[in-house]
């Protein structure tokens, strides 16, 4: 009966038939995110590509230390490849060659909104990472996208029921129905972290004191039904 879950979905043509009638609604489902993803850069830049490693593996492992202060398994993070670049100076006609850095992405998942403000301080006080983020995210996406067609398909039943009752007749069983589910372009709010400005003021982390902006799934569903 129902289409899968693609935003870009194709309908097909549908012949005028009598004793049917054609509606189209939208509804939506609005959830609280389950998850706080936080991802830095590790970055280290040393006269050699072996201290520029050292440097950067030492970082790596301070941030291990913080997750298990903080009662977090070090493999629940994830971790890229490490980058060597070397670092010229431009300035000298010859491209003189004066270091290496090694940078690597860093990326963490959290469900226990509460270890947000003491990692991120921790992470700023140590000077582990460079371009810390946050963003809240719904892992379940599935579930929320049923609720949401579910909620546009009470919409379109209603219409179609309005109808057949201003027509004088009854309205029928489905026979035709076609979904499509969207995100909404900015579903929840990107802090950025500022980890000077922590250093220097000492005030409670971003996200204190905050509620997470709500994620919301609309839906769009196109149903045919039959007239008695």
């Amino acid at each position: 009966m129902f289409s899968g879950f693609s935003p870009a979905q194709e309908h097909p043509a549908l012949n005028a038939q009598p004793n049917t009638v054609y509606v189209g609604a939208d509804g939506k489902y609005e959830t609280a995110p389950d998850t706080a993803q936080v991802e830095f850069n590790i970055s280290a830049q040393e006269d050699t590509a072996k201290a520029a490693y050292e440097h950067a593996a030492r970082d790596a492992d301070q941030f291990r230390q913080i997750l298990r202060s903080n009662g977090i398994d070090p493999k629940s993070a994830e971790i890229g490849f490490y980058s060597v670049q070397p670092v010229y100076d431009w300035k000298n006609p010859k491209r003189k060659l004066v270091a290496y850095r090694v940078t690597s992405n860093v990326s963490l998942k959290l469900r226990d909104f509460s270890r947000i403000a003491p990692i991120l301080q921790q992470l700023a006080e140590t000077n582990v990472g460079e371009n810390q983020s946050m963003n809240y995210t719904l892992e379940n996406i599935d579930s929320a996208k049923v609720k949401a067609v579910e909620d546009a398909y009470r919409h379109a039943r209603m219409n179609a029921e309005a109808v057949a009752h201003a027509g004088g007749r009854i309205l029928g069983e489905i026979s035709y129905a076609s979904v499509d589910t969207f995100e909404q372009a900015r579903p929840f709010p990107v802090q950025r972290v500022n980890i000077a400005m922590m250093k220097a003021q000492a005030e409670p982390a971003p996200t204190e004191e905050f509620t997470p902006q709500n994620v919301i799934v609309t839906a769009h569903v196109n149903a045919l039904f039959n007239l008695k």
